[in-house]
């Protein structure tokens, strides 16, 4: 008998208001793989991601979501954050008043009581060795770990300190909601390299992006276009390559 899926979403309806951005979508998303998901501006990309991972303001109007065995429409963000999902935000917020190793380290301490309970925590000291490791693969100035999440960064460092916390945290299913918009080539680079060395069996992903650029550095098992609410195609690679080089008018067109 085959697992169960990682993520089933079965006719997903989302509201914001009064407005329907999300109007039936279905997707399956098997252990291990990497899912990109492709559309216009507008097309309910980044609403879709809000809405797996809890944001108050995206309601579920109808349709099923089960992740990880759990149906996780219940649940509020930060438990399904505790089951395994992660979102990596377009736009990272600003925290001020604590640390970015201080925010990272009582994270891990919540994801390792929720999954690991009987496994033994590293030290602070522990894990400031171990955070300056993923923070070196990264090219992050150490620094950055002790001044405010976010504050004063780059739009690169930003890009970075998220997939630091993807690093960090090793969730189940990590949601790149654009994480590719506003680097420079090298930063993406960077990025990708960084998310593509946590591909395994334990870690999946769905990469959600308007370009095909960070699709040269992680290779998608699937790819599916998002236009209007609705998951209108899907494919492989190659799919997005496609999308690269004619656009979405073929999906757009009335």
């Amino acid at each position: 008998m085959d697992p169960e899926p990682l993520l089933q979403i079965d006719g997903l309806r989302v509201c914001v208001g009064e407005k329907e951005v999300v109007q039936g979508v279905y997707l399956t998303i098997n252990h291990g793989e990497v899912h990109a998901l492709m559309g216009p501006n507008g097309s309910g990309k980044s609403s879709l991601v809000h809405a797996l991972a809890g944001h108050p303001d995206y309601q579920i109007t109808a349709g099923t979501v089960r992740f990880a065995g759990q149906d996780i429409q219940s649940m509020d963000a930060h438990e399904r954050a505790l089951a395994g999902l992660f979102l990596a935000f377009q736009y990272p917020r600003e925290i001020p008043g604590i640390t970015l190793r201080d925010f990272l380290y009582a994270a891990y301490k919540q994801q390792m009581a929720a999954r690991q309970p009987k496994e033994k925590r590293l030290t602070l000291l522990q894990f400031q060795e171990h955070l300056h490791t993923h923070m070196d693969t990264l090219h992050m100035d150490f620094a950055l770990a002790e001044r405010p999440v976010n504050q004063g960064f780059s739009g690169g460092e930003k890009k970075k300190a998220e997939i630091l916390q993807l690093r960090v945290l090793q969730p189940k299913l990590a949601l790149l909601d654009e994480t590719d918009s506003g680097l420079d080539i090298d930063a993406l680079s960077v990025v990708a390299r960084g998310v593509e060395a946590l591909r395994s069996p334990q870690c999946s992903f769905l990469v959600v992006t308007h370009y095909a650029r960070i699709l040269e550095y992680i290779i998608p098992d699937h790819t599916h276009v998002m236009v209007g609410g609705k998951i209108v195609a899907s494919g492989d690679a190659a799919l997005a390559a496609s999308l690269e080089e004619k656009g979405y008018e073929m999906f757009t067109a009335v």
